[in-house]
């Protein structure tokens, strides 16, 4: 089998274009100084040296051609000509042809063996995804066994204790009960006992208290470490797109700008993957059916130099990247015709159709309104890749557009795992975090500065009157009262639908945590976007700005509708926390009173004691499993009659006809249902 001798080679290789392009960039754009172009220098150095290692001249010369081009502004002096830097990318755009042809590795003649690779040093590597997800879930199973390691600190003090026991009582009878010689000897010879037991137990608690808070501390970086790892930060598409924008403008001829904003959130690898081959797409779109040229943009009064802006936003568990473009706004008119000569609408039907109507003719691919092909623009295929690349990731595109004032395309995907800066807050004891983007301010806000009226409570913030809601009353039973404090910490939040504050007990500092969607079987209140694992690896809320705003400006609307009235209770069996926290919070939002049980054992004790109107049972538990719960409940008289629903990850056939067997009522897949399925099930057996 033919090996690839160039599979370290094709990695490297990219990873210095890719910062070659960006510094060519940057220079192009007016920052100066040695360093940047010393920072040029040194990658086509690297990148000449790797070149020659592998047999490959062609992108050595190409490499020490770029060094040439440069060696005279190394100390920073002189103005780089426009001539070089679009020589310069010309020439990267060889290398980057040339390393891509090496892509299939060639295969060995036959009787020869190929020199090895010399070994380079890497500051990056490549992992498989699932491989550093089962290192997170094992990292995170350590932290918890760390924690409970080091409750036995506690047993070590007992025992600590005992023994001063034992010391002081020998003590007392070497005083009051001496009886001899022998007598004194025991009590002596006990009391060194007692002594030297307790100088062990000493140094033993000392060191194991020592040892944990190490290990705890170093399992906490190997997380974080790990988390970041699993994530890249979204700036990492910018550098190709802002290469497109330039591109396509010089072979327009008009002058455009690009802007990125929000490069530093932390997201899924193949997300980006998948979107870095479809935001190109988006950019040149943007240059070259938005930007007006030169002479429509004077003649319209805007800057003679065009705008595209790439911004990155969080919402929830998903993100959205949305293409801003100041140009001229869809030709809803040119798109009618150009749909009509491809036959998708009939030319009677075509005048009414609106922006949104026209923006689905679009998605559906090969619409152009350009009459001739060029290297940019005019197959029609552009939005046809984002249409598809939103499908596959089960996304959404959507766009706004303003004749004359510019359009705005938004992809929005969800994610798996995104990294963010955020604000921990404590609200009526439930600790969770908000993104830190969001947070415009914090401050005291006392008692009677809040106006309350039916609709919502209010306070003034920067001379206008703002929705103040608790996160209390946030996270919790819409119909509690919140407790009447003094003085709240006011969290001032901004999105895109308005201002609000929130009212927290306490503000306990700024972190970096790794949000992780919840499983499929919580629909949450919109407020969570989704939790994050604490120092102790328990789980911890992370806030959807958008949702506590929307949920501040309805105030108490959602308390005027009334919940459902209680209905019977439900033992909910589960080992994860995580699990049962969600259930609790679907089952109770649906007027159904909840108990909570972390083990099979524990729930048929509870089972026993008090009458319950269902069991929603967990299936893989250490101990009593599911199976075995329900299989004991339905020989028991008294328990036989109440419905148990199975709930689990296991999808397999013999599971399935297993939990029929033993007398479940249900059996549930995690995956393949939602809120509504799970109470319509229950209101079946239960109303």
């Amino acid at each position: 089998m033919a090996r690839d001798q160039y599979r370290y080679f094709r990695i490297e290789a990219r990873e210095i274009l890719e910062g070659l392009n960006q510094a060519v960039l940057d220079l192009e754009r007016g920052e100066r100084g040695k360093d940047l172009v010393g920072r040029v220098l040194r990658l086509a150095h690297t990148l000449k040296g790797a070149a020659r290692v592998v047999k490959q001249p062609a992108v050595a010369e190409l490499a020490h051609s770029i060094e040439d081009a440069f060696a005279p502004f190394r100390d920073g002096e002189g103005t780089i000509p426009q001539a070089c830097t679009n020589h310069t990318l010309g020439t990267l755009d060889m290398i980057a042809a040339k390393v891509a042809s090496l892509d299939l590795p060639s295969l060995e003649p036959k009787g020869e063996t190929l020199q090895p690779v010399a070994e380079e040093s890497f500051e990056t590597v490549r992992v498989e995804v699932e491989e550093m997800d089962a290192l997170l879930d094992g990292v995170s199973e350590a932290s918890v066994q760390i924690v409970a390691l080091r409750r036995e600190v506690a047993t070590l003090e007992r025992a600590r204790l005992l023994a001063c026991n034992l010391l002081g009582n020998a003590a007392l009878q070497h005083g009051t009960e001496a009886n001899g010689t022998g007598w004194n000897a025991a009590i002596g010879e006990a009391r060194a006992t007692a002594e030297e037991l307790r100088n062990h137990l000493d140094r033993l608690k000392r060191n194991f208290a020592v040892g944990i808070d190490q290990v705890e501390t170093e399992f906490r970086q190997v997380r974080d470490a790990t988390n970041r790892l699993r994530l890249l930060p979204a700036a990492t598409v910018f550098a190709p797109l802002e290469r497109a924008v330039r591109d396509a403008a010089q072979s327009l001829d008009k002058e455009v700008e690009f802007e990125s904003v929000g490069g530093s959130s932390r997201l899924d690898a193949h997300v980006l993957a998948a979107l870095r081959g479809a935001l190109p797409h988006v950019v040149r779109n943007a240059v070259a059916h938005g930007i007006e040229s030169r002479h429509e943009r004077a003649a319209a009064g805007k800057p003679r130099r065009g705008h595209v802006e790439l911004r990155v936003e969080r919402r929830g568990n998903r993100v959205a990247f949305i293409c801003t473009d100041d140009g001229r706004g869809i030709d809803l008119e040119a798109v009618r015709r150009a749909a009509v000569r491809r036959g998708l609408v009939a030319a009677p039907d075509a005048a009414w159709r609106g922006l949104q109507e026209v923006v689905q003719i679009m998605m559906k691919g090969g619409i152009t309104t350009r009459s001739t092909v060029d290297e940019v623009s005019g197959r029609g295929i552009g939005l046809d890749v984002v249409r598809e690349t939103a499908t596959r990731l089960k996304g959404e595109v959507s766009v706004r557009s303003e004749t004359g004032k510019g359009t705005s395309l938004e992809i929005c995907v969800p994610v798996s795992l995104s990294s963010l800066a955020a604000l921990e807050v404590d609200g009526g004891g439930t600790i969770a975090a908000l993104p830190l983007d969001a947070v415009r301010q914090t401050v005291r806000v006392a008692h009677q500065d809040i106006a309350s009226s039916a609709e919502r409570d209010s306070i003034v913030y920067e001379g206008h009157v703002i929705p103040f809601l608790t996160l209390a009353r946030a996270l919790h039973d819409k119909t509690m009262v919140d407790s009447q404090c003094q003085f709240w910490s006011a969290v001032i939040i901004e999105t895109s639908r308005g201002v609000a504050a929130i009212g927290v007990d306490r503000l306990m500092g700024t972190t970096s945590v790794v949000v992780r969607p919840l499983p499929s079987l919580s629909a949450a209140d919109p407020v969570v976007a989704g939790a994050s694992l604490d120092a102790e690896g328990n789980p911890q809320l992370v806030l959807d700005p958008e949702g506590l705003v929307t949920k501040a400006f309805l105030g108490r609307a959602r308390v005027v509708e009334g919940g459902p009235a209680k209905r019977a209770c439900v033992l909910v069996i589960d080992d994860s926390l995580t699990t049962r926290m969600l259930e609790q919070s679907i089952l109770e939002s649906a007027g159904y009173e909840v108990d909570l049980a972390t083990s099979g054992e524990e729930g048929m004790e509870k089972a026993r004691a008090k009458q319950y109107g269902l069991f929603l049972v967990d299936v893989e538990m250490p101990g009593m499993d599911g199976f075995e719960f329900v299989s004991r409940t339905q020989a028991d008289a008294s328990l036989r009659k109440i419905p148990a629903i199975l709930v689990t990850s296991r999808s397999a056939i013999e599971d399935r006809r297993r939990g029929e067997q033993v007398g479940a009522r249900g059996y549930i897949i995690k995956g393949e249902f939602d809120q509504v399925y799970l109470l319509r099930l229950i209101r079946e057996f239960m109303d």
